[in-house]
């Protein structure tokens, strides 16, 4: 059976054979061609059933076919037998109808129409069909054709016919499943050339499944159509030499398939061209320049026109950008996105209440994540962006507060005038269209930032896990046969008297080792690191005996050990790093899943969708079983500034000079090109042409809220928000449409992403209400997060060219894949083009880890 594939019952007809591309003998192709040209041919009958369609094939037959009556009657009554299908089955099923149904079909029957004896049951009943799971795999609109061939001991001569019905009939229990037919063949004629027959018929499966042949057949009038048809199928065959392949072994299908269209466009000698061409590498930089024919990027030449237009494109998608979001899949992305966004916005409060001395702190992180990103995601023009605190803002935060500090100046109001100029000159640059630039962002530039800001991600993952080993030391001296010098007693008591044996370092106390404030020992109490002046109550009497006893020395001499510590094993550490790697590699595997070959696809798809809420509930599962106290995560849990010398507004005058207001147009022109840059080339990045958006991009509008938003969280003294790449990225990527009926062998295809406003508005309505879910979160250990922020890292690396072409880097020639431009540009011109962007990279790198990272974006 075909419907993209081939498929072939397996030896025992039992069980269905893997979907396989077919090879076929080329002479069977030439014997298919002599056929259609002498045999039968009916184009566009009408019949209502298959026993009218035999009916009209034999009574329609030429003089020259010379069949008797008898013969006539003979044929019809075969071909009108019950067909009998191979079904699916199970392994119960096959155990269970081994005994009732005895009755098989001849060894080498053919897989497509198999004749049942009269003393069969009728398996392939209209029943059947119903009952047939296969039909799931068809995809909606599919007609089914019919092949028939075999031998026949009464025929002398070859008879051949091919039927196309004027509309699709469903033809009862001829087909596995219940579908309307439209093309039929028929092939039988004498014995000994059984074989050649099968492989006519499966030419015909092959050329009725090829997209471009269907069209020819449904479309032709004449023989000489459908022949003509054949031809053209004919001149783009591939022929393989027989001495250099095994025609027994199965070519598994392609990851993708060329379209129909390229098919009939291309010119032959254009598909086996694969020399270093500069026509062909013309047309692969023409595909990749996917931004310079927008009509989002076009100039209209007026005040506002860009915006206007952006207005005018979204508007009627605005109800359907909620209805579209109901769907289990945004659920996922909702849930993943704010465990992301949450500890983003912890990171950055931090390092900000750190840098500004609390005027900046965690909890006005929170706030301004939720408002900032509520208002984006309502009237912005890709709601899929994710706002958040980037690199360069924080280091201008920095900046800006030492400079006010060394010039006593009131830093929130010097911070209120400049974001005061940077919204008028972001109004400015969306009335003049300059978003138009954006058209000349290439993807070395948009590989160049995705590359550094994932690797940030990865970095910064990578960077709190190693300051987890300050805040919990591992004891590498620790010796497991010395462990009574760690505050461990060895009792070496007898029934009516007790002698202890303490530690010389700290004789009559019970020190533990110190970590993180507090130790636990294994199944004992909590210990008070800083209370070590109470003396055990095991016993008023010094020791008597000798207080240097090992472990080894004290259960020789028959005693035992008591102490909070005996058993400590330095784990905190060691935990962490095990949830932070058992994480990231659980969420890369279940993201995986849907492509695996286990369980059904229903199942796959759930798993791949829930795939990090999964691997956090995991990670988190396995934290609570070890009770182990590792760092977990620790939300503010009241609304009131970090800062008690701050309030919630900041007014304009105040204590500052009053040129101040007119001296920070200077810094502001510098965080305008800042933000400019940041927040659209990301908007060219998440509206790459491969993410099949439909429903359009808004460069103008985005620029206008960030600006706009910029006047109230400056007024407020909220952190600055701007696109964040590596979240809106995985914001996409939790978003992705696949096609979700499959022919057999068919891989999913990519139908675009599941373009909505619920998703980011429920992650940030979330971020706004944690402050009053601090007692669900407070059970999320951070090494988790932090290994979720290294699987988006990873992630949106693997998702840019770029890694590709370093990987090349270290590949021989003959083990490289069949990239498309590695056939037309020579190898030496990618790893020019490489080691260049490489150093670029590093010299953003280095850029940015130095005080002059505020201009990295104009370096971008």
């Amino acid at each position: 059976r075909w419907i993209k594939f081939e498929e072939k019952v397996e030896d025992g007809g039992e069980r269905w054979s893997a979907p396989h591309v077919p090879a076929l003998p080329l002479h069977s192709l030439f014997q298919l061609r002599t056929c259609l040209q002498k045999g039968t041919m009916l184009l566009d009958l009408d019949a209502p059933s298959f026993k009218e369609i035999i009916n009209k094939v034999l009574s329609g037959l030429p003089e020259e076919a010379d069949l008797q009556p008898e013969l006539k009657e003979r044929l019809a009554a075969l071909l009108l037998r019950q067909p009998r299908h191979q079904p699916t089955k199970s392994l119960l099923q096959l155990l269970a109808e081994l005994s009732l149904f005895p009755c098989r079909g001849r060894h080498g029957a053919q897989p497509w129409l198999q004749l049942l004896h009269p003393e069969c049951p009728a398996a392939a009943s209209l029943s059947f069909q119903l009952r047939n799971q296969f039909k799931k795999k068809v995809p909606p609109g599919a007609e089914a054709a019919h092949i028939a061939v075999g031998e026949v001991e009464f025929l002398e001569k070859l008879f051949a016919a091919f039927i196309r019905l004027q509309r699709g009939v469903a033809l009862g229990s001829l087909a596995e499943v219940a579908l309307p037919s439209r093309f039929l063949f028929i092939l039988l004629g004498p014995r000994a050339k059984v074989k050649a027959y099968h492989e006519v018929g499966r030419a015909m499966a092959m050329l009725l499944t090829d997209e471009l042949f269907q069209r020819v057949a449904r479309q032709a009038e004449h023989r000489e159509d459908l022949i003509a048809g054949m031809e053209e199928f004919l001149d783009q065959l591939t022929v393989l030499p027989p001495g250099k392949w095994d025609p027994s072994a199965r070519i598994p299908p392609p990851s993708c398939l060329p379209s129909p269209h390229r098919r009939t466009t291309m010119h032959p000698l254009d598909r086996q061209s694969h020399g270093n061409g500069d026509t062909a590498a013309a047309g692969d930089r023409a595909s990749l320049g996917h931004l310079c024919s927008r009509e989002e990027l076009e100039r209209t030449g007026r005040l506002f026109g860009g915006l206007l237009r952006d207005i005018r494109r979204k508007a009627p998608w605005y109800s359907r950008d909620f209805s579209d979001a109901l769907h289990p899949q945004c659920l996922s992305a909702v849930l993943y996105i704010y465990l992301a966004t949450v500890t983003n916005a912890i990171t950055f409060g931090g390092m900000l209440g750190d840098a500004t001395t609390n005027m900046q702190g965690v909890l006005e992180s929170f706030l301004g994540t939720a408002f900032a990103g509520s208002i984006f995601c309502l009237f912005s023009g890709q709601p899929l962006t994710i706002l958040s605190s980037t690199g360069p803002v924080l280091v201008f935060e920095r900046l800006l507060f030492s400079f006010s500090q060394d010039h006593s100046l009131d830093y929130l109001e010097f911070r209120l005038w400049i974001g005061l100029w940077v919204a008028f000159f972001g109004v400015v640059l969306v009335a003049t269209e300059a978003s138009h630039l954006v058209r000349y962002f290439t993807r070395f530039t948009e590989e160049g930032f995705c590359a550094l800001i994932s690797l940030i991600f990865i970095y910064d993952s990578l960077k709190k896990m190693l300051s987890l080993a300050d805040a919990f030391p591992i004891n590498w001296q620790y010796r497991l046969d010395n462990v009574t010098s760690y505050s461990c007693v060895c009792n070496l008591s007898s029934p009516g008297n007790d002698t202890l044996l303490p530690s010389p370092l700290a004789p009559w106390q019970v020190q533990p080792l110190l970590l993180g404030g507090w130790t636990r020992g294994w199944g004992g109490p909590e210990v008070s690191m800083r209370d070590t002046s109470s003396p055990p109550a095991l016993s008023p009497q010094p020791p008597a005996a000798p207080a240097r006893l090992s472990r080894t020395q004290c259960l020789g001499r028959g005693g035992h050990l008591l102490g909070t510590s005996c058993q400590y094993v330095p784990d905190v550490t060691l935990i962490s790093f095990l949830l932070f790697g058992g994480t990231f590699l659980s969420c890369t595997t279940l993201k995986s899943f849907r492509s695996s070959r286990y369980f059904p696809a229903g199942v796959r798809k759930l798993v791949s969708d829930f795939a990090i809420i999964l691997a956090i509930l995991a990670s988190c599962a396995v934290d609570a079983a070890l009770g182990l106290e590792t760092p977990k995560l620790l939300v503010p849990s009241e609304l009131k500034p970090t800062n008690p010398a701050r309030g919630w507004i900041v007014f304009p005058f105040g204590s500052n000079p009053w040129w101040v207001c007119l001296a920070s147009m200077v810094p502001a022109v510098l965080v305008t090109i800042l933000i400019f840059m940041d927040q659209q080339i990301t908007a060219v990045i998440l509206n790459r042409r491969e993410y099949k958006l439909q429903k359009g991009a808004g460069f103008h509008l985005d620029l206008l809220c960030v600006s706009l938003l910029m006047v109230v969280t400056s007024a407020t003294g909220l952190p600055w928000y701007v696109s964040s790449t590596v979240i809106s990225l995985a914001h996409m990527e939790s978003l992705r449409k696949e096609s979700a009926t499959l022919a057999p062998g068919k891989h999913p295809e990519f139908l675009g992403i599941r373009e909505q406003r619920l998703t980011g508005l429920a992650v940030f309505i979330l971020m706004g209400v944690s402050v009053f879910m601090a007692p669900i979160l407070k059970h999320i250990p951070m090494p988790v997060l932090y290994g979720v922020f290294l699987h988006m890292g990873v992630a949106a690396l693997n998702s840019i060219q770029l890694t590709d072409r370093v990987q090349l880097l270290l590949m021989p020639a003959k083990h490289q894949p069949d990239l498309a431009y590695l056939r037309h540009v020579p190898l030496r011109r990618v790893h020019l083009f490489t080691i260049i962007q490489l150093l670029c990279l590093a010299l953003l790198w280095v850029l940015k880890s130095t005080m002059a990272a505020i201009i990295f974006p104009v370096m971008v």
